[in-house]
């Protein structure tokens, strides 16, 4: 299993970068912090996860540096597949392209990035 995952975080982490730019679907990539737990994180937790990962982003140079600046709105849990995730969203009024104002990162409930994207899909 932890090979699977392994291989799918690789090969998912191809395609993030262009997808968070396009706005569309999930992109993959890991937040850089791992997590080990078993059970579900908290909201609190998932705020911070969400705001590493995008300081991450940014320095990386997939986002604008301006989202460091950027507000957390709220995380909350949606159904996505059949499927609960935490939805982590951002606002960042400096962006000039308005679809691109919102950044939202997903979470599984017990943690693991699934993606950032500017849909919210």
């Amino acid at each position: 299993m932890k090979n699977l995952t392994k291989i799918y975080l690789l090969i998912a982490a191809f395609g993030f970068t262009s997808q968070v730019y396009a706005g569309a679907g999930h992109s993959h990539d890991n937040d850089g912090g791992h997590s080990h737990s078993s059970g579900p994180i908290s909201e609190s937790k998932a705020k911070v996860k969400a705001t590493r990962t995008m300081k991450n982003l940014a320095s990386r140079g997939v986002i604008k540096k301006s989202w460091t600046s950027s507000k957390l709105v709220k995380a909350e849990k949606i159904i996505f597949s059949k499927e609960p995730e935490w939805v982590v969203s951002f606002v960042n009024e400096n962006m000039k392209d308005k679809t691109k104002q919102t950044l939202y990162i997903f979470y599984s409930l017990d943690g693991h990035y699934i993606a950032a994207n500017y849909t919210g899909k």
